[in-house]
């Protein structure tokens, strides 16, 4: 009955794709590499979505203090 914390869940990932690495074997099948895909991709929607909502801050900042 061992449940494992998401940051060992994490670490053993981790170990796995470095194993990978080293035996230059990242992409075993046509699953890693679509779920490598979908993985980059969500991370690069995030970044993005953080980059237009600073922007946004930014500009609405600018905007206030030139109305003052």
């Amino acid at each position: 009955n061992h449940v494992s914390s998401p940051s060992e869940e994490f670490k053993d990932q981790f170990t796995d794709v470095v194993s990978r690495l080293q035996s230059k074997q990242l992409f075993q099948s046509d699953w890693d590499i679509a779920s490598f895909a979908v993985f980059f991709i969500f991370i690069g929607m995030v970044l993005l979505l953080v980059v237009l909502v600073l922007i946004r801050c930014c500009c609405c900042c600018c905007c206030d203090e030139q109305v003052m």
